[in-house]
């Protein structure tokens, strides 16, 4: 039962967001590059959010505060990484476009992969231990649900924040490519909005 539940949650959470890799990013050696480097970029937020946790000493006991100002960075980093590829564009075409590869050419496609890769990695870190658990040799639940429960409800939260960031990276480089900053604050907010409503676990309810 308990491998069964570990292929059913892994394979929920991260199915369709490996789909999208195979079928998008795996046969176009420049964007699988580009997923790897934003996935490196959210890793440095998680490593600034991590540095400012372990430097706030009164507020380690608080999830709401490492919370918010890990979004923060996030979205930082997702600013930051927008910055650097449109800096390397001009110079990358160069070296790598050609009849199959265009993915500087459309816009769309570069976000589309930056913001599969900040969901994947996101989606990594915060199922893995789910998913650790899962396999025995004992389980977890949350209060009187079931363990079964606890490990699908983990694995559909973790799909819909993939799926998510990769909106919000699509979203968020149109809106900076088109200066429309209404945008971005919607990205920023409807982000911190989403990942504080998980805050509400901590309630019996």
């Amino acid at each position: 039962m308990t491998v069964t539940a570990f292929f059913g949650c892994a394979l929920t959470a991260y199915g369709p967001a490996l789909a999208m890799f195979v079928l998008t990013i795996a046969p176009d050696p420049v964007r699988v590059i580009i997923l790897i480097l934003s996935a490196f970029f959210w890793l440095l937020s998680l490593l600034l959010s991590s540095m400012l946790w372990i430097a706030v000493v009164p507020l380690k006991d608080k999830l709401a505060f490492g919370l918010v100002f890990s979004v923060l960075f996030q979205e930082t980093f997702r600013i930051l990484i927008y910055l650097l590829l449109r800096k390397a564009d001009t110079f990358m075409k160069k070296l790598t476009e050609n009849e199959q590869t265009k993915i500087f050419a459309n816009r769309h496609i570069l976000s589309y992969v930056v913001g599969l890769g900040f969901g994947m990695m996101s989606g990594i870190f915060s199922m893995v231990n789910v998913l650790a658990d899962s396999v025995g040799p004992g389980t977890v639940g949350l209060f009187d649900e079931t363990p079964k429960d606890f490990f699908m409800i983990s694995a559909v939260i973790c799909l819909c924040m993939i799926l998510l960031n990769t909106f919000w990276g699509v979203l968020a480089f149109d809106a900076m490519d088109k200066k429309k900053w209404i945008n971005l604050g919607f990205v920023w907010l409807s982000h911190l909005l989403v990942s504080c409503l998980t805050l509400l676990n901590q309630n019996p309810s």
